[in-house]
């Protein structure tokens, strides 16, 4: 965690250096997540950066692999029960920001 007051403290431009910008948003988006006092812990900055990595390389495989991959009409259980859980997620989107 960093702290002014025990002298555990980074600038914006030597945090951005250490950690990326993506990096920084991660870390920052879970710093304030509940009523306390928020906290940049430098482990969820480094946590982040390897999920961007381990992401943009799965990318590039599943880029790299499409041809392997299933096509044709999405009418299993699964893509039935995927599709249910999509439409359960945006209705509930929907309610949480309707004015």
């Amino acid at each position: 965690q960093m702290s002014k007051s025990t002298g555990n403290f980074l600038t914006l431009t030597q945090a951005v250096d250490k950690f990326s910008a993506d990096g920084m948003r991660l870390a920052l988006a879970d710093a304030g997540d509940t009523v306390e006092d928020a906290n940049f812990v430098e482990a969820m900055a480094d946590a982040g950066i390897l999920r961007l990595y381990t992401w943009v390389e799965w990318v590039k495989e599943m880029i790299a692999n499409r041809g392997s991959l299933r096509s044709g009409p999405a009418n299993t259980f699964n893509d039935r029960v995927f599709a249910s859980e999509m439409s359960a997620g945006i209705m509930k989107t929907d309610q949480n920001y309707e004015k």
